[in-house]
């Protein structure tokens, strides 16, 4: 099937699960997935597959079912995802570290009534307190010990038994083992990619209240291929491709798991992010390709700054996504590693991808790329969005095309203030220049109101980074009598560096305006982080609302 995108482009929509067949039907013998050392081929990955969407179809999966997935970085997570997807169901993805609450208004509001979890007593536990709360109604549980090599299963099986969840037997569970009991004699569904919701994401979108964005097959069938396009010709032999980043986040679901099978590269999965783990696997897996976010990459930078920089030279592109990336960084990673680096940029609601840098070459000092094929952006207007503006004019980023979201999940009215003449608002503040490039500014939610004046943070962040002691740095809004708003920096310093706030508002005064000058600088010895590893301006905005002040 070919659809005709806004852009005027020719795009082929094809049901999302496809990727993997076609993967499994070329490279049936190519390692698939690496976990802790267990490997599993594609044709193996496509027969548990089957398997798992013939006992989800037994459970009554099927269109307009939304089943919701509360794992790590697992073979269980890939294997889940693309079944429930064959069966014709909707995936919710779940962070595994969600509180209570978030758990509770995420499967009301999108009426998941299947979920698949892990049995570490931590997730397990509040998952199974969801039974007698929302609409969920069953939960498959799936064994840790059962995917690593036999070896490490059994250890793990005696070191971490308090760990892991005693799990009823009873109707409202089911094991894995149990689910993909079968033949794999699935029933096909014929699906509409242009129309069938193959993701619920949820997303505080530009409100900062959660919705789930509904991302067809279309959508991220077409925003794989766009990336895969971008990133030009891979390896004739294949790929390996490291996943660090948390699956159940959009960026790493498109540009590391349904990327990484589309090309048939090894996916080499890693259940959480710890430095050393990471460092040990890029050494022994020697992967060739490295999606992440900045602190990411920051972190590798400090690490590979203390010991061998050749452990990471087997990487040979990166791209970084999820958050502003530092100059500072980029450039440090790529004389270290040899590497190409570049910054894109996305959204959940446009299945994320929306423009990159080009990896062979052209990027802009700055910028956050050109659009990807089939894409177009447009500026508009902060006070009238009916109004389009022109090169170097400053305004809403807005985008058209076939990764672009049906909508916000029965969410009408968010879904209708989404979109302006068609187009989606991304409540991000940016500059298109004459050749394209899109560079952005800052979120609008996220501008200070100083004195009558807008404040960019990522101005203020730029600068410090070019600090040689500065590791990490975040810049947020308090409250002022006088000005209405000031800006305040909060820091982290490089291992054995120091710099005084003092000494980083002189360093400062000559890469910032007065305006812009943060009336304070707080260094800490780390920064909170979201799950996907992003420093959290929103955990720091709620210290200063709680009262939590710096000096």
């Amino acid at each position: 099937m070919r659809d005709i995108n806004r852009c005027g482009g020719t795009m082929e929509l094809r049901p999302l699960h496809e990727l993997l067949d076609d993967a499994a039907t070329r490279f049936p013998e190519r390692i698939a997935l690496d976990f802790l050392d267990r490997r599993w081929s594609y044709a193996s990955l496509a027969d548990l597959v089957a398997r798992a969407t013939k006992g989800f179809q037994r459970l009554g999966v099927k269109k307009g079912v939304q089943v919701g997935l509360c794992l790590p970085n697992t073979p269980y997570f890939v294997i889940c995802y693309y079944a429930v997807l064959k069966a014709g169901g909707t995936v919710v993805n779940y962070n595994p570290l969600y509180a209570e609450r978030e758990l509770l208004h995420q499967i009301q509001d999108s009426g998941t009534s299947l979920m698949v979890t892990i049995d570490v007593a931590e997730v397990y536990s509040k998952v199974a307190r969801m039974l007698n709360l929302t609409p969920l109604e069953r939960v498959v549980v799936c064994p840790m010990a059962d995917i690593l090599p036999p070896i490490k299963g059994l250890l793990f099986s005696v070191l971490k038994r308090a760990e892991t969840a005693d799990v009823p037997d009873d109707l409202h569970h089911l094991t894995f083992e149990r689910l993909i009991a079968n033949d794999g004699e699935f029933r096909p569904v014929d699906i509409n990619p242009s129309r069938d919701i193959a993701v619920l994401q949820y997303t505080g979108g530009t409100t900062g209240t959660p919705k789930g964005a509904m991302l067809t097959h279309a959508n991220l069938f077409a925003n794989t291929k766009q990336v895969q396009s971008w990133m030009g010709g891979m390896a004739p032999e294949g790929e390996r491709l490291l996943a660090i980043l948390p699956l159940f986040h959009v960026f790493a679901m498109t540009v590391a798991m349904n990327l990484g099978l589309a090309i048939g590269a090894e996916l080499i999965l890693l259940p959480r992010f710890d430095l050393r783990q990471v460092l040990k696997a890029i050494a022994r897996k020697q992967p060739t390709l490295l999606p992440g976010v900045p602190t990411l990459y920051g972190a590798l930078n400090e690490a590979a700054s203390h010991g061998d920089a050749t452990a990471l030279s087997s990487i040979r592109r990166c791209i970084s996504g999820g958050a502003p990336l530092p100059a500072e960084i980029q450039i440090r990673f790529e004389t270290l590693t040899g590497c190409s680096l570049v910054e894109g940029y996305g959204l959940s609601e446009a299945s994320p991808v929306v423009t990159c840098n080009p990896l062979q070459g052209g990027r802009k000092a700055g910028a956050v790329g050109l659009p990807l094929p089939g894409t177009q952006v447009e500026i508009r207007s902060l006070s009238d969005p009916t109004l389009r503006l022109g090169a170097g004019e400053k305004g809403e980023i807005c985008v058209r095309g076939p990764q672009v979201m049906a909508g916000y999940w029965n969410n009408p009215e968010e879904t209708q203030a989404a979109f302006v003449d068609g187009a989606l608002r991304t409540g991000d503040v940016g500059i298109i220049d004459e050749d394209g490039y899109l560079f952005l500014v800052d979120r609008i939610k996220d501008i200070i109101f100083s004195s009558g004046y807008n404040v960019y943070p990522r101005i203020i962040e730029e600068a410090l980074y070019r600090h040689p002691a500065v590791a990490e740095a975040l810049v947020i809004g308090v409250p002022d009598a006088y000005r209405g708003e000031v800006p305040k920096a909060f820091v982290r310093l490089r291992a054995e560096s120091r710099a005084t706030p003092e000494e980083l508002q002189a360093f400062l005064a000559e890469w910032v305006s007065r305006i812009e000058m943060p009336r304070w600088i707080e260094v800490r010895e780390t920064l909170p982080k979201t799950s996907v590893g992003k420093l959290s301006r929103k955990a720091l905005m709620a210290e200063e609302s709680d009262g939590v002040k710096g000096p």
